[in-house]
């Protein structure tokens, strides 16, 4: 008996010994985390953030930092709204994934036994895409392709979408290779629509807010109760000054993105992530589950490979990069990361899954850096799993210096090419037009105070003035310069001297890739 008490008291011991050591491992890697996110937030003017990190079932770091607008008081919390954006998509792929486990459809399920008016390019194509197509990126339609349908903010709805589907160009085979497609998620929200009957912020609500107790997030800003003041506003640097702008938070095209939410919600989203779509008590046998552990190694299943590059590997040990249902996977250092970004206007954002390590993040900021979320990230990853220092910071630092010089340096060469004689073969009132394109309707040009001017027919906020280029291609810039997509704009002439179509391009390579101006043929309007 007395052996026995010994002994217990030899476990306790070593057991409470134990526990400071390892609180004390676990504060100084967020210590050196936390100094990484204020470095980081300085160096790439970064109002703004709030991470949570989840290790071992646990929530080891929910906390904001900086302010929710520039200029003002008010603290980033655990508990701030931010635009996840595109980290709604792996929401969407779970509320498929539930449906499955229902047996409403299948994976395998064919779009168009879904939605009979679906129609890609390719009659083979259209008959063949299934729900797995949807989620992949291997339509083979072009990155960002249609996305000029839905950002910025449109007048344009889902109908409008399917019919516009069908005139967009195929760049590459079917299910070849990878291409971001937006316009496929917004889809698959429409097949969780006619499957269910209800709306799919009804949906999302009903299925996973609910259920994993993320009372504070909400399927659209709009939908965010306006006495709620702890919402981050949106900035765009610009000319070294960072400008609040209003946001595009794809509030009618929910499904690809449209979700406010905030890191203290998002550690439930985690949490069940890296429980395969368990939540609550995990121990019981009968554990709630948002989705099966099958659904789960379902989405984390790669469909659509990636390259990866000689850099990668040596840097990162990465060997393989792939997109599964929702999310991205790559191997990192020895384990499998599942992961994914976010963006809008003014708003970026990162979440990481490290199941073999029991370990998950989320990074949410008010400012579209991805440099910034990237190094904090990473900066998360070498303290938990432990890998050689490096500073992040200065690496991300760095190659933003590198990419906006090598991008001046390419506009100025194109500036200095330009035959700056060559003028226009028609008088500039003959380019004022209505123009029509196929998948995304009219577009017009008008000519006042010897300006031409440009009006997208269903986007407000496309609204510019063209400056001759040289010869019979203009350059649109946008009233609003915090789009950062200004356009060339370039007429085609038929045998007569008659405008036979345009076609534009962005200027500059850092635009955005939802600027699908290369994908437009505007023809005039008979």
């Amino acid at each position: 008996m007395k052996l026995l008490s010994r002994t217990l008291f030899s476990v306790t011991l070593i057991l409470s010994l134990a526990v400071p050591a390892q609180a004390s491992s676990i504060a100084e890697k967020n210590s050196k985390i936390e100094q990484a996110i204020s470095q980081a937030m300085d160096t790439f003017q970064v109002p703004g953030v709030a991470v949570a990190i989840v290790k071992n079932n646990k929530v080891v770091m929910s906390k904001g930092f900086g302010v929710i607008e520039q200029g003002k008081s008010t603290k980033v919390t655990a508990d701030t709204l931010f635009g996840i954006a595109s980290n709604t998509k792996a929401m969407t792929a779970a509320l498929l994934a539930n449906l499955v486990d229902e047996g409403k459809l299948t994976w395998k399920t064919k779009v168009i036994d879904v939605i009979p008016e679906f129609q890609m390019p390719d009659a083979y194509v259209t008959r063949e895409f299934t729900i797995v197509d949807l989620l992949a990126h291997n339509s083979g339609l072009g990155l960002g392709a249609g996305d000029l349908m839905i950002w910025p903010h449109t007048s344009l709805t889902n109908a409008d979408i399917l019919k516009g589907l069908k005139y967009l160009p195929e760049v590459s085979s079917f299910r070849s290779e990878f291409a971001y497609d937006n316009l496929m998620y917004i889809l698959a929200g429409e097949v969780i629509t006619r499957i269910t009957g209800q709306p799919w912020q009804e949906v999302i609500q009903q299925r996973i807010f609910t259920p994993l107790g993320m009372d504070n997030t909400r399927a659209t800003y709009s939908l965010i109760e306006k006495q709620n003041k702890n919402v981050a506003r949106a900035h765009v640097p610009l000319n070294g000054k960072l400008n609040v702008v209003s946001g595009n938070f794809l509030e009618k095209f929910s499904s690809a993105g449209s979700v406010a939410s905030s890191v203290h919600d998002m550690s439930f989203w985690l949490q069940a992530q890296l429980n395969q779509g368990v939540y609550g008590n995990i121990l019981e046998d009968n554990a709630s589950r948002l989705f099966s552990a099958k659904q789960s190694r379902a989405m984390w299943q790669p469909r659509t490979l990636l390259s990866v590059s000689d850099k990668a590997t040596q840097q990162d040990k990465t060997h393989f990069s792939a997109y599964g249902l929702g999310w991205f996977m790559k191997d990192y250092h020895g384990v499998k990361l599942i992961h994914h970004s976010g963006g809008i206007l003014g708003m970026v954002s990162k979440v990481v899954l490290v199941p073999e390590a029991d370990l998950a993040m989320v990074i949410l900021t008010n400012q579209q850096s991805g440099y910034a979320f990237n190094a904090i990230y990473l900066q998360i990853l070498n303290e938990y799993l432990e890998l050689p220092e490096k500073d992040w910071i200065a690496y991300y630092h760095d190659k933003q210096q590198k990419n906006k010089a090598k991008e001046e340096n390419r506009l100025e060469k194109m500036a200095d090419s330009v035959n700056k004689n060559a003028s226009h073969s028609l008088g500039l009132d003959e380019y004022a037009q209505t123009y029509v394109d196929n998948w995304y309707g009219e577009i017009h040009i008008s000519f006042k105070n010897n300006k031409l001017h440009m009006q997208f027919g269903n986007t407000a906020a496309l609204k510019g003035t063209l400056e001759h280029y040289q010869h019979n291609t203009f350059i649109v810039r946008w009233h609003d310069r915090t789009l950062e997509a200004d356009a060339f704009v370039n007429f085609n002439l038929n045998a007569e001297g008659n405008i036979s179509y345009a076609t534009m391009k962005a200027v500059s390579r850092a635009t955005d890739f939802s600027f699908d101006f290369h994908d437009l043929k505007l023809v005039p309007k008979k």
